[in-house]
């Protein structure tokens, strides 16, 4: 089961529907909208700030969503898909957002909706992303434009993984 703590007597309210792996963390002061999914080895941790999460929003393994003390806290739109190991810390991404693997997102930047942040790419603080783009590299920069061929990828992802989580939940009824 997952481990889900209380901080400083605020504990985690997780949607309707959604589907935490048996190592994932989520703990203090987190908002998660219906449909969620978080992954193996993932971490939401809402102790030194609030993190607020819209639906149907996946959370790959490894990732780690943070925010900071007395600073910046974390908003995630719906239908946000954040890949394997990346890294979303104290920003703001809004709907229909893919943030690629290894990714790393810094405080106060604002990820605009239907943008991809590419894998490994490193968006640096106060980074204002547009909407309907691609940003790529170290540090992050404007790729492209989302082209009509793209537009489909955010919410097919966000809703492959509501269907994953439904394997494990089909598998082990009990969770």
């Amino acid at each position: 089961m997952a481990l889900i703590l209380p901080v400083k007597g605020v504990s985690p309210t997780i949607g309707q529907n959604c589907w935490l792996a048996p190592n994932a963390t989520v703990v203090g002061d987190v908002t998660m909208g219906k449909d969620c999914t978080v992954w193996f080895n993932a971490v939401v941790r809402g102790d030194v700030n609030s993190i607020i999460i819209g639906d149907r929003v996946n959370i790959q393994d490894g990732a780690v969503i943070h925010c900071t003390y007395q600073k910046t806290k974390t908003i995630l739109g719906n239908y946000v898909s954040i890949a394997h190991n990346a890294v979303v810390h104290g920003c703001t991404i809004e709907d229909k957002v893919l943030v690629g693997m290894g990714a790393i997102i810094m405080d106060g930047a604002v990820i605009g909706s239907e943008s991809i942040i590419a894998a490994g790419a490193i968006v640096t603080q106060n980074t204002i992303v547009p909407p309907r783009t691609i940003y790529a590299g170290n540090p992050a920069k404007f790729l492209k434009n989302i082209t009509p061929e793209l537009e489909e990828v955010f919410m097919r992802t966000a809703n492959n993984y509501v269907m994953y989580a439904g394997w494990f939940k089909d598998e082990n009824p009990e969770k």
